[in-house]
């Protein structure tokens, strides 16, 4: 059991409450542990905390545009990395339209999110027709396949040598964010039935990033019905209804949708601006300084980013400062619109990423001046 030391106290010119009746003049900045789980200290500054003009260094925050990677890719194994540690994989995949073998991923659960398109997925359960904005979970030995009806692109998130969980709810009940009756399995129906039958099928087992290659003279996604609480899971962005607080902005853990081995894995969805006229209508400054933190931006106007658009990915490693925009801070207290209009998929990691060669390819090198004043 950890027990932190924990000494509340209010020091100078401060606000009692957090993200709410700020001194005049000044800039809030949280200093947390544990993702915003732990003990916390809110600093009120004379001027922005990413007021910098300048930055040297590899910790510096990274932007890419996936929307830049070219080429599809017949096998998820052979799609781009983009960052990666010990415990988790992010890759972005080009879905083709015909995939020309199963895969099977034996290093640990993969987690699909479906950014543009639509096709249909069969694995050993049955058949999941997907669209953009699905989350697939499928556990880790899954064999599976996509046949897309439209040009399709995914993330492919890795819990590797792990599995995925939902988060605790706490206070709030199961039944928060999203029901668990919402998500869907997979369906031994008419179009899964059909696809079965011989015929020289391949399958593509990764572990230890190693690829092995199984070939059957009939297809191995041939069941006829299962039972069980093992199984893989979709649900839509569309079908999460974020926590909201009309008179405090919620921390990116509110949002938890996925929970990892030392990863989680959050969802932003449009919510009602908060309505208190001291409470901050953008996210807060903080230093996040035991998580890596990763954005992709999924749908819709991304209100604390500028010159940012669907399909690109931002990278703040921790142990520095960041928070919105010059020009998002212009509405810190006063919003233009009564709701955010967004769709963004947050991985936090709690040990550092690294960078892959595909992503640094693709990167927007000025992201980190687009903080600076302009004229700075």
């Amino acid at each position: 059991m950890k027990t932190y030391i924990s000494f509340p106290r209010v020091e100078g010119n401060a606000s009692r409450q957090a993200h709410a009746s700020l001194p005049t003049g000044t800039y809030e900045r949280e200093l947390g542990k544990e993702g915003f789980f732990g003990p916390a200290t809110h600093m009120y500054h004379r001027n922005p905390p990413t007021g910098w003009v300048d930055w040297e260094g590899p910790l510096k925050p990274r932007a890419f545009d996936l929307n830049k990677i070219g080429g599809g890719h017949s096998s998820p194994w052979d799609s781009a990395t983009i960052l990666s540690n010990a415990n988790v994989k992010l890759r972005f995949w080009r879905v083709p339209q015909h995939m020309e073998a199963l895969a099977r991923n034996g290093d640990g659960d993969e987690l699909l999110f479906v950014h543009e398109g639509r096709g249909e997925l069969y694995c050993d359960y049955g058949h999941l027709a997907i669209k953009a904005g699905d989350y697939v979970m499928l556990p880790r030995g899954t064999m599976w396949r996509i046949e897309s009806a439209a040009p399709t692109t995914a993330l492919l998130i890795e819990a590797t040598n792990g599995s995925y969980l939902l988060p605790e709810k706490g206070l709030v009940g199961p039944h928060a964010i999203f029901d668990p009756a919402m998500l869907d399995t997979p369906k031994i129906d008419d179009a899964f039935l059909k696809q079965q039958g011989p015929g020289t099928w391949r399958v593509q087992i990764k572990r230890g990033g190693a690829i092995s290659t199984v070939t059957f003279p009939y297809n191995p996604l041939d069941a006829v019905g299962w039972k069980g609480d093992l199984a893989p899971v979709r649900i839509n962005v569309a079908d999460i209804r974020p926590l909201t607080s009309h008179r405090y902005h919620l921390p990116p853990s509110a949002h938890t949708t996925f929970v990892g081995n030392r990863f989680v894995v959050c969802t932003f969805c449009p919510r009602p601006f908060e309505s208190a006229e001291d409470a901050l209508k953008v996210p807060f400054f903080h230093n996040n300084d035991d998580y890596d933190e990763v954005l992709f931006y999924h749908a819709g106007d991304f209100f604390s980013r500028d010159n940012i658009k669907p399909g690109m990915m931002t990278f703040h490693p921790c142990g520095f400062t960041h928070g919105p925009h010059p020009k998002a801070l212009k509405n810190a207290f006063k919003s233009a619109k009564p709701a955010t209009d967004e769709y963004a998929v947050m991985l936090d990691a709690r040990d550092a990423l690294q960078v892959g060669d595909a992503a640094s390819a693709i990167e927007w090198t000025g992201y980190v001046d687009s903080w600076k004043a302009p004229g700075a």
